[in-house]
């Protein structure tokens, strides 16, 4: 008896002018299976994924769904077929409420009772051709449904641009089911998740996949995918690799697949004593200036160079807001900043960077690049004022395509062309190659890197956590944010948690274990740590 595939992608293949993104790859995907999609960054693993969903169209290759060939011209013809997807850069307008951005598109209209009244059927045919009366109420209750389903919690009325990263991406997915799509295609979608919504994302997909639907989940994150996949399909450089049945795999194997080598999952750090002292923050304290509420408080820490200290804990307890204060993005509301022993609390951003700091930020989109900017102008964005790269205001394109060499060289960036291509049109990936090249590069005492590999292959990843503990051989001092335990207890000297805008606790990573750290971040004290482990025991 022959295999019922809901999906198969045939020989697809895809130029873009001389770059090659899939050559000639196969994809076949089981009804009611989730099929994990790796390979490295580049891979082709997105571009393939577009082409499934209208976004690109094929220079080669076939699609059938359910063993029919069907052609998919662009995103509308996807949603007939039933087809969903939920991008790694989400797909949403700022301006809209979480409600209006669940239903654009797919408008849900008040319905008139026809009656042989010439007005009537004249104003009915013009609500579903010409302009549009949507039933917001119905359609209220339609997303109130799919979130109580599958505890997807949103607040319909807030715009997106007032809501975390995290709660768009649950407007993606709910905006997904809202159309009531049968093959769903999710992008790195727990990029921007914290462990727990990770948790809750992947039991998510696991009732979907329960309910009949077929799923495919492009992943970097390898113990997510032998959690919840069915079969693996690997492509490296645009070329189909191998699909594996992922009871009958391992990681080792799949990671070696996607690279072409073997991966090291453990980054080795040598023992290092601290030296002086860099960074020394006291009592700080920041308000939010939209809620009124005090998001950091009181907190206070130092890093010494040759050492990595970690701000750890679930996100959204005041981690990020104290890299906003030290870097200047957000104001302080009392405290005191120390870099080198000099005050620099009441500096300018600029005065900072200048002052010993590189910064590679959470959020590279808003933060680290200027998308219509080139890989050079990039790579010189804090540093195009300096005296090698700019005289009389104007800038030295030679001394700039120099550099921006060197940093594509030493940092493995791809692109489509070189490094006058746009950054807008680069993977996730290599834009967060392109910064974290242009921070290291900078030379300064103090490196904060805010979630650095997020986004990043498996090869990608190793290489990044070598670079930072080269930093901390090389006895710069660097404060890491990150949500990844597996990354806070391989790298990490200190481990700070933060939990509701405080410091809560302050551990070694070898004396220290994940549960313990895990109830410290969920605002557990000490006497109730004690407790619950010493019950587990009994």
């Amino acid at each position: 008896m022959s295999e019922t595939y809901a999906i198969e992608m045939l020989g697809i293949t895809k130029k873009f002018g001389n770059i090659l993104a899939n050559d000639h790859i196969d994809i076949r995907l089981k009804k009611g299976h989730i099929l994990a999609l790796c390979g490295e960054n580049d891979a082709g693993k997105s571009t393939i994924m577009s082409i499934l969903f209208g976004l690109f169209q094929p220079d080669e290759g076939v699609i059938k769904k359910e063993g029919v060939e069907v052609k998919i011209q662009n995103p509308n013809d996807a949603t007939k077929l039933n087809i969903g997807m939920v991008h790694q850069h989400f797909k949403l307008v700022d301006s809209f409420s979480v409600l209006q951005n669940i239903i654009l598109g797919d408008e849900t209209l008040k319905e008139y009772p026809d009656k042989p009244n010439v007005f009537q059927k004249a104003f009915n045919f013009l609500n579903k051709h010409i302009f549009k009366i949507i039933d917001v109420k119905k359609a209220r209750e339609e997303v109130n449904k799919i979130i109580e389903q599958y505890d997807l919690q949103v607040d319909l009325d807030k715009k997106v641009k007032d809501i975390s990263v995290e709660m768009q991406q649950k407007v993606e997915i709910i905006k997904m089911l809202y159309r009531h799509n049968e093959i769903l295609i999710f992008d790195e979608p727990t990029a921007v998740l914290t462990e727990q919504e990770i948790q809750d994302f992947l039991t998510v997909l696991t009732h979907l996949k329960e309910e009949g639907k077929s799923i495919i989940f492009i992943s970097h994150k390898l113990n997510e995918v032998f959690q919840v996949s069915d079969e693996i399909t690997v492509i490296r450089k645009g070329l189909y690799i191998d699909t594996l049945k992922t009871s009958e795999t391992t990681k080792e194997e799949v990671s070696s697949l996607m690279v072409g080598r073997k991966v090291e999952f453990i980054s080795e750090k040598e023992k290092k004593t601290p030296q002086e002292e860099v960074l020394r923050v006291e009592h700080l304290s920041i308000m939010d200036p939209s809620s009124k509420k005090k998001v950091v408080n009181d907190v206070s820490f130092n890093v010494r160079k040759g050492e990595i200290v970690t701000l750890a804990g679930i996100d959204g307890n005041g981690q990020q807001e104290v890299i906003y204060g030290i870097t200047g993005l957000m104001k302080m509301q009392s405290g005191s900043i120390m870099l080198d022993r000099k005050d620099i609390s009441t500096l300018s951003i600029r005065e900072r960077i200048k002052a010993g700091i590189s910064h590679i930020p959470e959020d590279r989109h808003k933060h680290g690049l200027v998308l219509d900017y080139s890989i050079y102008e990039n790579s010189i964005l804090d540093r195009y004022f300096e005296k090698d790269y700019s005289q009389h205001l104007l800038l030295k394109d030679k001394n700039i395509t120099k550099y921006g060499d060197e940093l594509i060289e030493k940092y493995d960036i791809r692109s489509s062309g070189d490094g006058n291509t746009l950054v807008r049109g680069m993977s996730g990936g290599n834009q967060q190659k392109i910064i974290i090249g242009r921070e290291i590069e900078r030379n300064q005492d103090l490196l904060i890197a805010v979630q650095p590999t997020r986004g990043l292959d498996i090869g990608a990843i190793e290489g990044i956590h070598e670079l930072l503990l080269k930093q901390r051989e090389n006895d710069k001092a660097i404060l890491l944010v990150s949500l990844e335990l597996d990354q806070v207890f391989s790298l990490s000297d200190r481990i700070l948690v933060m939990y509701e805008g405080e410091i809560v606790g302050e551990f070694d990573p070898h004396e220290v274990d994940r549960e313990t750290l895990g109830l410290y971040m969920s605002g557990a004290r000490k006497d109730q740590v004690n407790a619950i482990k010493e019950n587990k025991h009994d």
